[in-house]
């Protein structure tokens, strides 16, 4: 198992990623996998990697066996991450994923923890919103419009949906499992942060998955 940061992430904070961009990134993950000697690997991303796991199954689909999106999104080609979100609340706008909390009358912090967690108690939350801030991704990911999604059903995939999701409502990660072109989705009681609060569950489907 090879766990891959993004270039302002994990082993990998502190870099300057200003120049950085979503091919950037897709291309030093793919030198990070092969580097490692691996091959028909199945690729398992969460969140805002499903931005960038089609471009990686793009340039390179050979490589992978399976990819599992894990409460991925992604816009549509022309569209950015930010304007996806939009500036709104869940359910007000249909062409936006919106906020949990309005944005007008909540900070960002109460967003924050209303977004990732919604199925934590008061110590994890406390805990994940003091780690929250160390990974940044590089901004030019933000601002990305040109999706490369040529090999999305070239290369069989997951998407594990999560029901207490409080930043990706149920019907958005319906429709980016559409998205990806998914063969199966499969759903788990969980928030946003599955890996944290729900761990096992969550290694059980994907060692199903990966079987």
């Amino acid at each position: 198992m090879l766990a891959l940061d993004v270039p302002g992430c994990g082993v990998k904070r502190g870099r300057d990623t200003s120049g950085i961009g979503v091919d950037d990134i897709a291309a030093e993950l793919l030198v990070d996998i092969t580097a490692a000697g691996l091959s028909d690997v199945v690729l398992v991303g969460h969140s805002q990697a499903g931005s960038v796991m089609p471009h990686m199954l793009t340039l390179q689909p050979g490589l992978f066996r399976r990819a599992v999106y894990i409460s991925c999104s992604v816009p549509p080609p022309g569209q950015t991450v930010v304007s996806m979100i939009g500036d709104g609340v869940h359910g007000e706008n249909p062409d936006e994923v919106g906020w949990p909390l309005d944005p007008q009358t909540h900070t960002m912090a109460e967003r924050m923890v209303a977004c990732f967690c919604s199925d934590m108690g008061e110590e994890e939350t406390a805990a994940f919103m003091g780690r929250l801030g160390a990974d940044a991704w590089p901004m030019a990911s933000y601002a990305h419009t040109d999706w490369r999604q040529d090999q999305l059903g070239a290369v069989p995939s997951s998407y594990v949906l999560c029901l207490r999701d409080g930043i990706l409502p149920v019907n958005w990660q319906e429709l980016f499992a559409r998205r990806f072109k998914t063969e199966r989705t499969v759903r788990i009681d969980a928030g946003h942060q599955a890996m944290t609060t729900r761990p096992h569950t969550l290694a059980e489907i994907l060692r199903h998955e990966a079987g």
